[in-house]
């Protein structure tokens, strides 16, 4: 849990609480290690109002068996051509069936393959079917509507009823179950809603699609769809959805990373093959081992960025995939620079254009608002040297077409100014500290620069205390220079955290498939972006030890100012605070603290509230303040100016 300590505004108490607290004037003689004094009525620099956003990209099962709420696993029998991967028969009693991947029938040209049932024998007291486990297992709760829906057809237009269940696997006994009369020789999709009862929320379900009678049935595209964030169709998973919400995203880049690209080029996230209805989306291997089933497409990102209030940062491949394979500038990338040009029409031209009216077609009249566009990905790893002359033919395409758009590029070119520069970095707690002014002198005449991945790698599976305070001091370099730098995000976002699901970690938000809960990192980040000013205030710091860091921005509308203190020393740390200047504090203060007992204590699924923010409030406050600051902490004082 939190540490408490010696302070002389007084004491930190429980979790979240709102805690009175006495903000003391400095003692006559002060035998103090560090002074911090801020200027409240000069600002240096203006705070952009984009800094803080998400970066997400198909990484440990971060979109299937993450944050989209799709339940079945290879739903649409496309995740290996030689197998019904995650599939298994079912014979209850004296019935006999068999399965077998038909890659020859299936109910589009998009989704070409199929599972066959042969049931010899089935009757209403011993069907035969097919078994789903899901990802690591299909969570059902108390009292909830799942929507359910499959294609299917079958050798005989008798064959039926047929049902679909959802299945404890501690029990046997059937949670939930809904049927459909009779099939037909044709494809046809259909849909039932299955309704659970007061059951105990479990993971340890399966789904079942069975018939009672012989003969054969084709399936395709088996769904199961639980409550989804404001009920958002094809949507996503509501706890987290709401994490992210609680972090006051600015952005979301997407589709992100290296599943933009993909290992081949082939295998690029070729955009429009994404969107419209999930049956002509014929999925697509991504670079992290296992397929992408894109019911997370283009659309759904939007949306996504819709239900959070977000902008969307929309990366286009640029013609370069990680096996070090690219296209070649001039006429072989014209048609991935026209296929940019149109993905930017699909998102923000509108309904009597072209993609415009395909996304008004798709249930999307609106345009979204777009403002970044990012020319590839670490294209710093393209051996080739092409990046700089790819670079060049879309800026000037995309240019001509939409003057307004700011590109990104990712990685320095010559032939071009780019708007933005996209930084990534991934460190130990070590080299952030040693480098929280990595952008205190950078050119401020050159382009504005977008920190896109970063991440204190320390901690498994996702980062421990050193990683939030690395973070922490590493953002506080970030915010004194939000002039230039304009937006960051830290990656990865995500970990299903079951065994064989991850390929990096840590990652900020770990889950499986019932439960979620945030990193020590991801409430640093939830502190940073919701207490955050429009200007940065002139300060200075003398005295300090090396692993003090601080940042203070002010909000204008609000009159309030925020003080971010990260001590990662493993001693508390006394500091003095002059508040210099006509503006003077009034009020209460609130105090927000994050702290642990240890670099490596962290939180997990089984103890997500280990380390927490915890809040107080203080009685008095003046211009000259003191405050010993807990060992190994993340504090946040906000401060009400007159």
């Amino acid at each position: 849990m939190l540490r408490s300590a010696t302070i002389r505004w007084g004491t930190m108490f429980g979790a979240l609480a709102m805690v009175p607290v006495l903000l003391a004037q400095q003692p006559t003689k002060a035998s103090t290690e560090a002074v911090l004094r801020i200027q409240t009525d000069k600002w240096i620099a203006k705070v952009s109002p984009t800094l803080y956003g998400l970066m997400t990209e198909e990484i440990n099962h971060s979109y299937d068996g993450g944050i989209y709420a799709e339940l079945v696993r290879n739903r649409a029998f496309q995740d290996n051509p030689n197998r019904p991967e995650h599939w298994r028969i079912v014979r209850d009693g004296n019935s006999r069936a068999s399965m077998q991947l038909d890659k020859s029938a299936g109910p589009s040209a998009a989704v070409s393959s199929s599972l066959k049932l042969t049931v010899e024998r089935a009757d209403a007291a011993d069907p035969a079917g097919i078994a789903n486990n899901g990802y690591w297992g299909i969570p059902l709760q108390a009292n909830t509507t799942y929507a359910g829906s499959f294609y299917a057809k079958a050798d005989n237009d008798a064959t039926g009823p047929l049902t679909m269940s959802l299945v404890s696997n501690n029990t046997g006994s059937m949670v939930a179950t809904a049927s459909v009369p009779s099939l037909t020789s044709e494809w046809k999709q259909y849909k039932v809603m299955l309704q659970t009862a007061q059951i105990t929320p479990s993971e340890s379900n399966h789904l079942v699609l069975s018939v009672t009678r012989p003969g054969a049935v084709w399936f395709s595209l088996v769904s199961l769809f639980p409550p989804t964030y404001k009920n958002t169709a094809n949507g996503n998973r509501i706890d987290l959805m709401k994490k992210l919400a609680a972090m006051h995203p600015v952005f979301l880049r997407l589709p992100g990373g290296n599943f933009l690209e993909g290992d081949h080029i082939q295998d690029w996230y070729g955009w429009k093959k994404t969107i419209g209805p999930l049956v002509d989306r014929p999925t697509h291997p991504s670079p992290w081992g296992y397929r992408s089933s894109d019911g997370l497409g283009l659309l759904e990102f939007l949306e996504w960025c819709q239900d959070l209030h977000m902008q969307p940062v929309l990366a286009v491949y640029a013609g370069y995939s990680l096996k070090h394979e690219h296209v070649n500038p001039g006429p072989d990338l014209d048609p991935y620079v026209q296929s940019a040009l149109d993905e930017i029409q699909y998102v923000m031209g509108s309904s009597d254009t072209k993609w415009g009216a395909v996304r008004a077609k798709d249930g999307h009249p609106a345009p979204f608002p777009l403002t970044y566009v990012e020319v590839g990905n670490e294209d710093w790893f393209d051996t080739s040297g092409s990046y700089d002359a790819r670079f060049a033919q879309f800026f000037d395409a995309i240019k001509k077409a939409y003057p307004r758009l700011q590109l990104i590029a990712t990685t320095p070119v010559k032939s071009r100014i780019p708007d933005v520069l996209d930084d990534h970095f991934y460190r130990t707690a070590e080299q952030f500290f040693q480098d929280t002014h990595h952008y205190d002198k950078t050119d401020r005449s050159g382009p504005k620069i977008f920190v896109g991945e970063w991440a204190t790698r320390e901690g498994s599976p996702t980062p421990d205390m050193g990683a939030a305070l690395a973070d922490a001091a590493w953002m506080t370099g970030i915010e004194r220079n939000s002039d230039i730098v304009i937006m960051s995000s830290y990656a990865p976002l995500f970990i299903n955290v079951n065994p064989g699901a991850s390929q990096w970690v840590p990652d900020l938000i770990g889950y499986d498939a019932v439960d979620s809960y945030g990193s020590p990192s991801y409430y640093a980040q939830v502190m940073f972006s919701n207490h955050l000013g429009n200007e940065v205030l002139d300060s200075s710091l003398t005295g300090a030890p090396p692993l003090l860091f601080y940042s203070v921005t002010r909000d204008t509308v609000k009159q309030t100012l925020y003080l971010k203190v990260v001590n990662a020393s493993s001693r508390p740390q006394l500091l003095d605070i002059q508040l210099i200047g006509k503006d003077q504090p009034t009020g209460t203060a609130t105090i927000t603290t994050l702290s642990g007992h240890s670099m490596e204590e962290t939180n997990s699924l089984g103890n997500p509230a280990r380390i927490v923010p915890v809040k107080s409030t203080s009685t008095r406050i003046s211009s000259d303040l003191h405050r010993v600051f807990p060992a190994y902490s993340i504090e946040v004082i906000e401060v009400h100016l007159r």
